[in-house]
């Protein structure tokens, strides 16, 4: 721990103009979380007559679209992590409840047993498609209070921000 001394030489600032500073202070993080929260407590209200969570629907979609645009090859738990860009402990404490559920199976890869494969179970992809209404309806709302144009700039802006060119642009790479 840093040792703080009582004969600090840094002057305090004018409470006035700190509090200025932080008025004036810009982060697009904290809009961007506050955003999401907002969001996905909406969408959560939407799925829960069919029990599902915004985020559990988005890891069910995501786990159908990366098989189907793979020649129906399940995509494995790595894979997945890196798409949803989370780490690979937080994808498995997200499918442990649809796992349990039923909703979901892993399974070992055919050429390296140690590889899991995360499959949707025919329950899975039955609620899947019942949330998806419930989502929708959630998601034309959003579009009629924000506009077409505006919610797809929104859109296009968070995949950007999302993307590995963003990443490396802010790298300086």
């Amino acid at each position: 721990m840093k040792n703080i001394s009582s004969k600090s030489t840094a002057t305090p600032q004018d409470p006035i103009e700190e509090k200025n500073a932080f008025e004036a202070l810009v982060c697009t993080n904290t809009s961007l979380r506050l955003a999401a929260r907002r969001l996905g407590n909406l969408y959560d209200e939407a799925l829960a007559p069919v029990g599902l969570k915004s985020t559990q629907v988005a890891l069910l979609s995501e786990t159908t679209r990366m098989a189907t645009a793979n020649e129906g090859r399940a995509p494995t738990l790595q894979e997945l992590a890196a798409k949803l860009a989370i780490q690979i402990s937080a994808l498995t404490h997200a499918l442990k409840p649809l796992i349990r559920d039923g909703l979901v199976e892993l399974r070992a890869d055919e050429q390296d047993r140690r590889t899991k494969r995360a499959v949707l179970t025919p329950a899975g992809n039955a609620l899947l498609h019942e949330a998806i209404v419930h989502w929708n309806t959630a998601n034309q709302r959003v579009e009629e209070v924000l506009g077409v144009e505006s919610a797809a700039s929104l859109r296009a802006v968070a995949d950007y921000v999302a993307s590995d060119e963003f990443l490396s642009a802010y790298m300086g790479e």
